[in-house]
């Protein structure tokens, strides 16, 4: 019998590619604290992922070079952050503990997802091998 890995893993790999979007882009916002000008980004965790499952449920192929390619890109669900305190006259929106408090967040989350790959790639491991019995 056949393992699909489709089924087996479901939308998690997706998850876990836009956990470590996010964190790219929440290490961004850190790293240009102090630039003048520079706005805080983020995305729509939530929204980028049920973007990922349409595109998980709906697949389409391409049958010709001509044909524009379909993804969901988490770049298009970039959004500039809202600040919570006033501008300090510099123009930048980044407001350090949020950011750090956001990576951290995504960061936890982004480790149980992986726990979770881990779980179920060593649960297949053990159907294949014949372990467990």
């Amino acid at each position: 019998m056949a393992i699909s890995f489709d089924k087996a893993f479901g939308i998690h790999p997706e998850a876990l590619s836009l956990r470590l979007k996010r964190s790219e882009v929440l290490a961004s916002n850190i790293a240009n604290a102090d630039t003048p000008g520079y706005k805080a980004k983020d995305f729509d965790f939530q929204a980028a992922l049920s973007g990922a499952r349409k595109e998980y449920s709906t697949s389409l192929t391409r049958t010709s070079d001509k044909h524009m390619s379909f993804s969901s890109s988490m770049n298009d669900g970039l959004q500039y952050r809202n600040p919570l305190q006033p501008d300090t006259g510099d123009g930048n929106t980044v407001e350090l503990m949020a950011e750090r408090n956001e990576f951290l967040q995504n960061q936890l989350r982004y480790n149980s997802s992986l726990q979770f790959l881990t779980g179920r790639i060593k649960g297949l491991k053990k159907a294949i091998t014949g372990q467990g019995q």
